[in-house]
């Protein structure tokens, strides 16, 4: 069976390789400020998923042009992704998104504009102003809904109902907007079931996904319930099972942006296999070739 990847999905859309570039709008959360909570998400580190983005103080254009200059080295990809990446990147004043977005945007080396945000943080503004951005590049929002069973999304302190992402996602789809679904893998109390229901309801609502490993950070009260022996982190093999599951119950026009995540090693407490990128790329290729599943655009 065939799977659609992001790179024959920008192969097939651009028609050459699109590089990500993780950009820093400086904002936080309401799950963070007080509106909603002052903790965050259990599992979220303190620079809200985004070790790896720029410096926020340094202007959008500012922060597209070093990430220029890092990516060079690697490869000589031309166009980028623009990813406003940590803690919730459409809660702000329409005014000051309008100025970071258009700043992004308007650069002539992105092709795409991707924005991780909550699904309760769309509101008509915002919709309208991107609405107005999906108009000149695409638009690609990420709603960060790591599982669809209530007693989790409670315990991981989400702070919003099912409903909500639904919602986010109807209005999305009304303006012609691509939606991106998180779902984590691995989430403490949750059967292998239970994880699968998550995908398979993200995927039959979104235009893409992206599959994430549960990390232990340091700093997160995950840590310290699983210092308590609350709960266990998947082994490789668990994950990659779970994960060839997943592949094989998707949409096959869904796009899968992510088979795995990195955490930041300074950070990561388990599982620690998942700081070694090249044993885990290359077990998930093993597996997959055992399963007969190969990434292609056969299926578009």
């Amino acid at each position: 069976m065939y799977y659609y990847s992001l790179n024959e999905y920008l192969k097939n859309t651009f028609g050459e390789k699109v590089y990500k570039i993780s950009l820093n709008g400086g904002m936080t959360c309401p799950n963070r400020d007080g509106t909603l909570s002052s903790k965050g998400c259990i599992f979220c580190s303190k620079g809200g998923s985004g070790e790896f983005s720029a410096d926020k103080l340094l202007s959008v254009t500012e922060q597209i042009e070093q990430a220029k200059k890092k990516i060079k080295t690697k490869t000589d990809c031309k166009r980028f992704i623009a990813y406003f990446q940590p803690f919730t990147n459409t809660y702000a004043d329409v005014s000051y998104l309008h100025k970071i977005f258009y700043e992004a945007i308007e650069n002539p080396d992105i092709a795409v504009l991707s924005i991780a945000t909550r699904p309760d943080c769309l509101g008509k503004d915002v919709l309208q102003l991107i609405d107005e951005l999906n108009k000149i590049k695409p638009m690609w929002i990420e709603l960060g809904l790591q599982t669809i069973h209530k007693q989790t999304a409670d315990y991981i302190r989400r702070c919003y109902e099912l409903e909500v992402y639904n919602d986010a996602v109807s209005a999305l789809k009304e303006i012609d907007v691509t939606v991106i679904t998180h779902i984590i893998l691995g989430l403490p109390f949750e059967t292998r079931e239970m994880m699968l229901e998550s995908v398979k309801y993200a995927g039959e609502r979104s235009n893409g996904i992206k599959l994430q490993l549960l990390h232990v950070l340091k700093d997160t009260d995950l840590l310290t319930d699983y210092e308590k022996g609350l709960f266990k982190t998947l082994s490789l093999e668990e994950y990659i099972d779970i994960l060839c599951d997943c592949i094989e119950i998707l949409p096959k026009d869904v796009v899968i942006h992510r088979l795995t995540g990195d955490g930041d090693k300074k950070l990561l407490v388990s599982p620690l296999w998942s700081a070694d990128k090249k044993r885990v790329l290359n077990s998930i290729n093993k597996a997959f070739k055992e399963r007969n599943i190969e990434q292609g655009s056969k299926i578009i």
